[in-house]
């Protein structure tokens, strides 16, 4: 179910954005699982991107009179803004994230630059998270994938709770990885740190590992 409406007072609030082409699919119940271990009271909203009318980006940052959001976008723009907590729900699709969740985070350039919103302002702090499942035993196939989203936490001063891994490939069938629902209901009890490229690492003196 998509819902772009805020459930206010809470202190901290989890956007998880649906990026499969295939409804309900392993991702997304492997991130249904970890969502369930969530204290009680933390406000969740869903988003599949499938439902969403909205169209490829346009890149227009170099254009004078900005960048323009459609009320499709503007909606999900403030959902981003408003959650403390934006989990990535995608499969692995050629080793990286798929095209829908791609064109969420394309639309994050867009953000930067409409007027008043202080999009890398207002995001530099929050945390970024993801869950992905594989049709491959190997988690480090993998690594292209979470290494695209902890860079994008790191250009965004964000801080970055790591990926859920797991294995499947038939619809459901994430339901057989036990030790990937294992790590699920843990998995939004990790440290979050600040999220640093490779070579800020380097500068600060600290090991990269």
């Amino acid at each position: 179910m998509t819902t772009l409406d805020a459930e206010p007072g809470a202190d901290r609030s989890f956007l998880f954005v649906l990026g499969s082409s295939r409804a309900d699919g392993n991702s997304e119940i492997l991130a249904r699982e970890a969502a369930a271990h969530l204290p009680a009271g933390i406000p969740q909203r869903w988003v599949d991107l499938n439902t969403l009318d909205l169209p490829d980006f346009q890149d227009g940052r170099h254009e004078s009179a900005g960048h323009e959001p459609g009320e499709v976008e503007q909606r999900l723009l403030r959902a981003t803004l408003e959650a403390t907590d934006v989990v990535i729900v995608s499969p692995l699709y050629w080793y990286t994230l798929s095209a829908q969740t791609k064109r969420y985070l394309d639309y994050w350039s867009g953000w930067l630059n409409v007027p008043g919103s202080d999009f890398k302002q207002r995001m530099a702090g929050r945390r970024l998270w993801g869950v992905t499942v594989m049709a491959h035993d190997e988690h480090v196939v993998a690594d292209g994938l979470v290494t695209a989203l902890h860079n994008s936490a790191a250009y965004m001063r964000m801080r970055f709770g790591g990926v859920l891994l797991g294995t499947a490939s038939r619809p459901g069938r994430i339901r057989a990885d036990a030790q990937a629902l294992v790590r699920a209901k843990t998995f939004f009890e990790n440290e979050t740190p600040p999220a640093l490229f490779a070579y800020e690492k380097v500068e600060a003196g600290v090991t990269v590992a």
